[in-house]
């Protein structure tokens, strides 16, 4: 059949598009995936009303599905299936919830492998820091039910990847920090959503050498709270002192809380590793992967900045290989060290073992023992 929305899809930013279908969502309100003729109304359960759930399944004769995403469906016993659609006639709004991201939650009866326009809904969630439970329905014979809607090109999201390193400098002023004397603070601003970044400039950086920089993630709770369940304070302190003893150096801030999930998925995420699962777990309990972040501003501030050549100080092998996948040239690496305590010892061995962050296991174990036996005694 032929489509005909009244929509220029190619008269506009791709990232504009992206954005709009982005805000829609977080407010509770469906958008429209249009792939060629096709129509699919997408909806987060994450952030919808109950009644608006209802007049979904309403508008789409009970047609509706929702997605569960790889990890999710593999915590319900779902796997190796990747994503899954699941099926929603007759669920009430509670239900669905508990199946999207509920612990102890069954595996549904029936259910069957989502195809790729269903998948890429989970792209759109992600970019609006929502779980990526998203209720969803084709209404290509019925789209005039969704005239109202967004409507956003699945292209038009591969299109918007270029939108991630489009930034500008917008200031860039001395700040006297405690211990390390005045620092530079360059803000930059861009991306998909135009946030504002910060990179923190300490010392006297030599652009003729490798530079010493730290791409550190904002962690509210360790950064700014002293959270012991992670070591993110310590990263970001210590971090910034071996900069400055290196002659000086880079710290890249990134906004990007959760491993680029979000505080409301973070704090859901704490409250299942309080009931003893690791972060990993955790997460994908809530139908995420281990890691949500993306590098393409620190390497767009980095060349803003006019830095080609780093020394990196990491403990992530994945920012190393984001790095030189940008254009980066990574000549060195040095490890980022914090405290070891009773309250972040298992995160910190789940990194390692799980995630592959290099640090070194019978290390950790040795400062636990000790941190128990100086607290415990």
């Amino acid at each position: 059949m032929s489509f005909h929305s009244g929509f220029d899809f190619a008269g506009i930013d791709p990232a504009v598009e992206v954005e709009r279908a982005v805000s829609e969502l977080r407010h509770g309100r469906p958008v429209l995936l249009a792939e060629g003729d096709r129509r699919l109304a997408v909806l987060s359960l994450d952030c919808v009303a109950p009644g608006v759930y209802e007049q979904f399944a309403h508008a789409t004769g009970d047609r509706h599905a929702l997605l569960l995403t790889a990890p999710r469906a593999a915590r319900l016993g779902i796997r190796d299936a990747g994503d899954v659609a699941v099926p929603l006639s007759g669920v009430p709004f509670d239900t669905a919830s508990r199946l999207s991201y509920q612990l102890g939650a069954e595996a549904p009866a029936l259910w069957q492998p989502a195809d790729p326009l269903v998948s890429l809904s989970a792209e759109l969630a992600r970019l609006a820091l929502l779980l990526p439970a998203m209720i969803h329905a084709d209404v290509t014979d019925y789209a005039g039910r969704f005239a109202a809607c967004a409507v956003l090109d699945a292209g038009r999201i591969r299109e918007s990847q270029a939108a991630r390193q489009r930034f500008e400098l917008v200031v860039r002023t001395p700040v006297p920090l405690t211990g390390l004397g005045t620092a530079e603070f360059a803000v930059f601003r861009g991306g998909l959503s135009q946030k504002d970044q910060v990179a923190i400039i300490v010392g006297e950086p030599d652009l003729t050498r490798p530079v010493p920089i730290r791409i550190h993630s904002s962690c509210i709770t360790g950064d700014l709270c002293g959270s012991l369940k992670c070591d993110c304070g310590d990263q970001l302190r210590n971090g910034l002192k071996s900069l400055k003893r290196a002659g000086g150096g880079v710290l890249l801030y990134l906004d990007q809380e959760g491993r680029g999930t979000g505080i409301g998925a973070k704090m859901r995420a704490y409250g299942y590793q309080h009931r003893g699962l690791d972060t990993i777990d955790a997460d994908a309990e809530l139908g995420l992967a281990e890691d949500h972040r993306r590098y393409e501003a620190a390497i767009a501030m980095l060349k803003l900045l006019g830095i080609a050549d780093v020394a990196v100080y990491t403990n992530n092998p994945t920012k190393i290989a984001a790095l030189r996948a940008g254009g980066i040239t990574v000549d060195a690496r040095e490890p980022v060290k914090g405290r070891v305590t009773a309250e972040n010892a298992n995160y910190l061995k789940t990194k390692t073992v799980r995630a592959g962050h290099m640090l070194d296991l019978a290390e950790l174990q040795t400062a636990s023992d000790g941190w128990l036996s100086r607290n415990l005694a």
